[in-house]
Parts: structure tokens; C-alpha cells; sequence
């Protein structure tokens, strides 16, 4: 097949498997160009595609009433890749939707692998792609090689935009002291895959959690690089003692919040909780939620053991700190993802500035079918504002101001409004307006979907 009919996507991550899965799907030829295990990155463990490198949770699963939550709806719709694998993978986590890493990763690998259109090779693609590929997404995400990176900085003439993403430890369910932690989720809520156990809780006193704070203040952290030195970290995955200098009380409001949960082994109201997601199928192993940190490795044993119930705790994974770069996408791409600089690059994922597991799926999913449609000579319209979708696309090719510009998860503010009233006549808000915005965007996907089946069928 001439090369002017393939798409050439370069990262094999979320929105690079999610984008050469829907581009096949529509008939279009692929090569995913991934550079692991040829040349390795500081975050990623193996060479297998949409590898996740930091939490295991999709987040909430909740299609009405949370904008994530209808966002995996609309794209379970749409024949998502990485929602399909995600719901077989799931483990217990609440209103969550948790994933074990390996059997997810391992699946979408196979999947892209056994389709007979998608071509996977391994080796990086030093600096911009070749004249000759004239239909290319990059979805290279957080960890951009500096080749690429600098090329593209040169490209658009913008300075290179980072920020600082956390990994949070995971711990062996077994060194688990469970005389003093117990299995509850807040408020007792069942998810997907849950039973309203889904996650380990520690609770602490307010001498405990003070004592705690403290150390998390104290403890030595890794010392930044220079190019480390001017970037900055995105609120979202937020290193815990950074959160820790903002004030000592500021963690009970973030992820030790002690709300919703009863603790069993004693009357003490607790008056900080840290909690523990599943994170493999077995239960094996469990992640300390919002625990993303750049302490030193020696640290982070010796500060985490003081929470009560991990006095023993046994790590398969240490807390880490790696670079993102995304690109100002308002500035530079146009309403399909293209570059404006050359239209023929069209940019996916965390590397347009979305946030998140999803988000970054959910664009490389859009960004596969305006690829594939183009390729195909198709008349293929974005999804409408009014979907997850179109909201999230909306905000990082034009919504967001170019000047202010940061990475965004999908929230219910990205939507056009909606007029809902009382029969007073008085705007309704909060849980009522959230289920109404979801309704109005399942409604319209599903007329968007029908409306491209059937010209994609003409």
C-alpha cells in the first residue's frame, strides 16, 4: 500500500492504541511506532502497549452523575479499545474503575498485535516524522524523547511546556497489618467491580497524623535536574508533601480525608484515614491512594511505616517523580487535531494538554477517526459539544485561553449549559443538572454515531 495511505502513529500508549484500534477499525492502515523496549523511558516497566505508569484507576465509573463516568460510557459506545480491556480487567475500587495493570496492558497489546491492518515496530522516531509519512498522530505522551520534543519546539517557535507527575508506592496486601486497617469504601459504595469493601483503610489520631505530617515535611527529596527547575506540578497528581507544605491540615481535606468510614477496631472517630486501591486482579497488591511523592526511596519506607496497619509493609513499588510535556494546544492545533504549522501532524493524548487515563484514550480515539476518515476521502464531523467528547476536544483545540493554558481532566464545567428549571422557574443545580447534562450527551452521541454510520455506509 502506498505510504500516503497508511497512518503513522508514533507512541504506543492509551490514546496511540486507542487511535490505531479505531483508524483499523474504519479499514485504514497502521504502524504504531513505539520505542520501548529499543530505547526505555524513567517510568515505564515493560515493553507492552497502554502501559500504566501511575495510578490503575480509570476513576469513577458513574455515566450520570460524573463527567469520567459518562466519558467511559461514550467511548464504550464508540468501540473503545481501552475501555473494552479495561472492564474485563477491572478490579474492586468503589464507584471506581480499577484495572489490573498486567492483564490490561498484556490484552490491549494482543488485541492491536492480531489486527490484520495494525503493524507495531519497535525503535524511536528521532525528530520529526519523514516527508514521506503523510498521515502521522503523535501520541507520545508525558514522556516525549528529547529528540522529538525539541523538534517540535522548533516547529512551533513555543517554549517547551512541563510539569512534574508523581507515582504513588504500591504495597504487598499480605504485609498488611489488618488488626488495624479494614476493608470499606466511603460510604459503603459498590462500583463496577466492587462490593462497597473495596478498599484498605488506615486511620490515625490527630497525634499520629500531625506526627506523620511532620515527617512527610522533613524527609529528604529527590533533588531536581535543571531543566527540572522551572516546571511545575499539576494540581491532579499532586506530589503528598508538597500538598503536606501547604499546611498541616490540608491532607484531611485531600486524600486522607476521614469521611464516609467507620473503623471497627476502635470507637475513636478517626480523625485522618489513608486508604489503599486494589491493584492487580488477586488482590495481591494494593496502591496508597494520592500517595504520588518524590521522596527518596530510604524516606518513603521509613515515613509510610508510621501509618498505622503498615508498620511491616513490604513494597513492590517505591513512590517516583517523571517529567510531562504537552504542547499549547489552543495555539497550535486546529479543531481536528492538526498542527497548524503542518497539518499533516495531527497530536493525541497527554501531549495536548488533557489530563488523565481516559481523557488521553478518548482523544487518541477521536484523533484515529479524523485520521482515518481524512485517509479515506470521509466527511467525518467532531462529536457535538454537548458529548463528553466534543467538550473535552472543544477545550484543548479552542475552549481554553491559549495565554493560561493547563492540563484538564473532563468536568461538567467543559459543557454548554443547560437551561434546567423548578417549577418555580428557578435554575436547577448540582446532581439534578449533572444527570441532565449526561442524558442531553448520550442522546446526542448516539445521534452523532448514526449520523456517521450512515455516511461512512453512503
Amino acid at each position: 500500500m502506498s505510504d500516503n495511505k497508511v497512518l503513522h502513529i508514533i507512541g504506543g500508549g492509551l490514546a496511540g492504541s486507542e487511535a490505531a484500534w479505531q483508524a483499523a477499525s474504519m479499514g485504514v492502515q497502521v504502524v504504531i511506532h513505539e520505542m520501548r523496549p529499543v530505547k526505555p523511558t524513567n517510568a515505564h516497566k515493560t515493553d507492552k502497549m497502554a502501559e500504566l505508569v501511575c495510578s490503575n484507576s480509570f476513576r469513577s465509573d458513574d455515566k450520570f452523575y460524573n463527567a469520567v463516568g459518562l466519558l467511559h460510557e461514550e467511548m464504550r459506545q464508540c468501540g473503545s479499545l481501552i475501555l473494552r480491556e479495561g472492564d474485563k480487567a477491572a478490579v474492586p475500587a468503589g464507584g471506581a474503575l480499577a484495572v489490573d495493570r498486567e492483564i490490561f496492558s498484556t490484552a490491549v497489546t494482543k488485541a492491536l498485535e492480531e489486527h490484520p491492518l495494525i503493524t507495531i515496530e519497535r525503535g524511536e522516531v528521532i525528530g520529526l516524522p519523514p516527508k514521506e509519512w503523510e498521515h502521522v498522530i503523535i501520541a507520545t505522551g508525558p514522556l516525549t524523547s528529547d529528540p522529538l520534543a525539541k523538534a517540535i519546539q522548533e516547529l512551533t517557535g513555543e517554549d517547551e511546556l512541563s510539569f512534574f507527575d508523581a507515582l504513588a508506592p504500591i504495597v504487598h496486601t499480605d504485609s498488611i497489618d489488618f488488626s488495624k486497617a479494614w476493608f470499606q469504601s466511603r460510604y459503603d459504595k459498590q462500583g463496577p467491580a466492587g462490593t462497597g469493601k473495596d478498599y484498605i483503610n488506615c486511620a490515625m489520631n490527630k497525634e499520629q497524623y500531625e506526627t506523620f505530617v511532620k515527617a512527610l515535611n522533613d524527609a529528604p527529596k529527590t533533588e531536581f535536574k535543571e531543566w527540572e527547575a522551572t516546571s511545575h506540578y499539576f494540581e491532579g497528581c499532586m506530589p503528598i508533601e508538597v500538598l503536606a507544605e501547604r499546611g498541616v491540615e490540608t491532607l484531611r481535606f485531600a486524600s486522607m480525608k476521614p469521611v464516609g468510614l467507620t473503623n471497627p477496631h476502635s470507637e475513636e472517630r478517626p480523625y485522618a484515614v489513608v486508604q489503599l486501591r486494589q491493584d492487580n486482579k488477586l488482590g495481591t497488591l494494593y496502591n496508597i491512594v494520592g500517595f504520588q511523592t518524590k521522596m527518596k526511596y530510604g524516606a518513603q519506607t521509613e515515613v509510610f511505616r508510621t501509618i498505622p496497619g503498615l508498620e511491616k509493609a513490604e513494597f513492590a513499588r517505591l513512590g517516583g517523580l517523571h517529567r510531562n510535556t504537552f504542547i499549547n494546544s489552543p495555539k497550535l492545533l486546529d479543531e481536528r487535531l492538526r498542527l497548524n504549522a503542518q497539518p499533516r501532524l495531527r497530536f493525541a493524548g497527554q501531549i495536548t494538554g488533557c489530563e488523565g487515563y481516559v481523557e488521553s484514550a478518548s482523544v487518541g480515539l477521536i484523533a484515529g477517526r479524523l485520521a482515518a476518515a481524512e485517509i479515506l476521502g470521509q466527511d467525518y464531523k467532531t462529536p457535538p459539544l454537548e458529548t463528553a467528547l466534543g467538550a473535552l476536544l472543544n477545550h484543548i483545540t479552542s475552549g481554553a485561553n491559549a495565554e493560561t493554558f493547563q492540563p484538564m481532566n473532563i468536568n461538567f464545567g467543559l459543557f454548554p449549559e443547560i437551561d434546567l428549571r423548578n417549577e418555580k422557574g428557578k435554575k436547577i443545580k448540582g446532581k439534578e443538572r449533572k444527570k441532565a447534562v449526561a442524558e442531553r450527551a448520550l442522546e446526542t452521541l448516539d445521534k452523532w454515531l448514526l449520523s456517521q454510520q450512515q455516511k461512512q455506509a453512503a
